[in-house]
């Protein structure tokens, strides 16, 4: 365990950006002491009003417009990358190189052997090099895996999930990074990483991925004629249009190692549906749900009730379950909570890590990103196959499936 401080920096000031800057502001402020002092210190964004505004906002002590700039710093020892996919083995390796310690954004990268790369580049650096799949955060979530692990509800047999939202649903909005890159980095990257990682979460790791269907439906997007951010929906465009190159959809099966079966469904043109991830698990023992728009309460069917009242009852999230006890200014059943505390409590996680304090689960690996990648790139296989079934090469460390559910201090 260390006491010296930890300067922390973030590398986008974008939407996702923004959230790693509270997290980290905020991880002080929950579970009580243990970790050495933090200091927030920098924010790096090519577009320097972008760090500008975030730094004022969340206090950071100063902007960069370079991500050497914060390689280079003596007083940064922590960075979150939370920039356009197609740039993070770059900054990785980077930050990696000068002895800072790296929480990168999901997907970790375009492809598989840029993500070989990143994970061979941390290899024996002695530095905690993440990946941000921050669902694994979601006290509903961890709840009901706790269910599936304890035996109440025993292993899935099925884990049926979605992710469906509306942000490329207007063809008028403006072309950006998301909408460029082959196929599979489309809406199957940007959000279909997070439910590949939930299925794997309940399931353990996949073997096989069959049946891809991969479509792009809004085919070109005008130009935008200011830069970009988050999703872009409020920036001017002009008359010039360019060709939509990735998925606005992918649907999927899996078949995982433990003999479970997943059935999945993403898309980024749901209208209605700003950003509607949902999944069902049904096990030997019951089964249960949850929806990310009502995040602090599940569903649970099991033994508990015999008929005629056997059925889904609506479990409310408390200080019983996991990361809630400590975790919220008021800890008390029925407070409820947000997609935002899931970033405060990944970043207390990984600061905990660099500081050698045995409180929350780690966050997961470079390694994890990138057997999430490979994946990916085995449902895009799937998909340029008609359908055809494709293999996932088995991971290094199988133990993975079961990390400690010890998240409370």
């Amino acid at each position: 365990m260390t006491t010296k401080p930890i300067g922390v920096a973030v590398i986008g000031a974008g939407m996702a950006g923004r959230a790693h800057l509270n997290g980290y502001r905020q991880a002080v402020s929950v579970y009580g002491a243990g970790l050495p002092e933090v200091r927030l210190v920098a924010v790096a964004d090519a577009h320097e009003p972008f760090a500008a505004d975030a730094a004022r906002r969340y206090g950071y002590e100063r902007t960069e417009t370079d991500w050497r700039a914060i390689a280079e710093a003596d007083d940064i020892d922590a960075v979150s990358v939370v920039v356009a996919n197609h740039l993070h083995r770059e900054i990785v390796e980077g930050l990696l190189a000068a002895g800072k310690h790296v929480l990168c954004e999901k997907p970790l990268a375009p492809s598989v052997a840029d993500a070989e790369a990143m994970v061979k580049a941390a290899e024996g650096t002695g530095l905690v090099a993440a990946t941000g799949f921050t669902f694994r955060r979601s006290p509903a979530v961890n709840a009901i895996r706790q269910q599936v692990l304890d035996g109440s509800l025993g292993p899935v047999q099925h884990f049926n999930g979605h992710y469906w939202c509306d942000y490329g649903h207007n063809p008028d909005a403006p072309m950006s990074w998301r909408y460029r890159g082959p196929l599979g980095s489309g809406a199957l990257s940007d959000i279909g990483s997070h439910l590949v990682d939930l299925g794997e979460y309940f399931c353990g790791p996949v073997r096989s991925v069959q049946g891809a269907v991969l479509s792009t439906q809004v085919h070109e997007r005008p130009v935008p004629l200011g830069t970009t951010v988050g999703h872009s929906a409020d920036v001017r465009v002009g008359q010039e249009r360019e060709p939509v190159e990735n998925d606005d959809i992918a649907t999927f099966t899996a078949t995982f190692a433990s003999g479970a079966v997943g059935t999945f469904s993403v898309s980024r043109i749901a209208r209605g549906l700003a950003n509607s991830l949902g999944f069902e698990v049904f096990s030997k023992g019951g089964a249960a749900t949850f929806e990310l728009s009502r995040p602090a309460e599940f569903t649970l069917a099991d033994a508990a009730a015999a008929d005629p009242v056997d059925g889904y009852r609506r479990v409310v999230i408390g200080p019983g379950h996991p990361y809630i006890a400590g975790g919220l200014p008021m800890d008390f059943p029925s407070v409820g909570h947000g997609q935002h505390e899931f970033f405060v409590w990944q970043a207390r996680a990984f600061l905990e890590q660099i500081a050698g304090v045995d409180g929350l689960p780690p966050c997961p690996t470079l390694a994890d990103g990138l057997h999430n990648l490979r994946v990916l790139d085995a449902i895009v296989a799937s998909a340029h196959g008609d359908g055809r079934s494709v293999d996932v090469q088995p991971l290094a460390v199988p133990s993975r499936t079961v990390p400690s559910l010890a998240v409370q201090q």
